[in-house]
């Protein structure tokens, strides 16, 4: 199964990685020897430590090289469309509090809401999908039903 994916998305996937493996693993092995020159390691909380982050690393490297290889990269900049699609830029109007929101379409490996990327298969990501400039969408959140108006969409940003 192939995974929708930003460009930048991809890119940071492949930093994370080669991060993981220059750089955590080769740290990681030298806490190992360092925890077990110490001696009985049944009793060595630095020697379990640096273990199990071993198996965190392992487990990290697993899941984004899993996650890279199933990737689908979709250029958004190359995206134009009049109705929202993966990877648009996508201006708000919150109709209850006369709020403006921004939320850029990703996938569920890029979701940041800090900078307002919101994950395709959220409640937001899959109200908003298919739907134009105009048209008023009604999102199911755990707090209630809110209504937003679609003010814009945009790519490549």
């Amino acid at each position: 199964m192939k995974r929708p994916m930003t460009r930048e998305g991809y890119q940071k996937l492949q930093l994370d990685l080669e991060k993981l493996k220059r750089i955590e693993r080769p740290k990681n092995i030298q806490d190992i020897a360092e925890a077990r020159a110490h001696g009985d390691l049944s009793e060595n909380a630095e020697y379990a430590a640096a273990k199990e982050r071993q198996s965190f690393i392992e487990g990290r490297i697993k899941d984004i090289e899993y996650k890279i290889a199933t990737a689908e990269i979709i250029d958004t900049t190359m995206l134009s469309s009049d109705k929202v699609v993966f990877g648009a830029t996508v201006a708000l109007l919150d109709l209850l509090r006369g709020e403006a929101k921004k939320y850029k379409i990703v996938g569920e490996d890029e979701v940041d809401l800090k900078n307002g990327k919101i994950s395709l298969n959220s409640p937001v990501g899959r109200a908003l999908i298919g739907s134009r400039v105009g048209d008023v969408v009604t999102i199911k959140a755990p707090a209630g039903e809110r209504e937003y108006e679609v003010q814009g969409i945009s790519f490549g940003e």
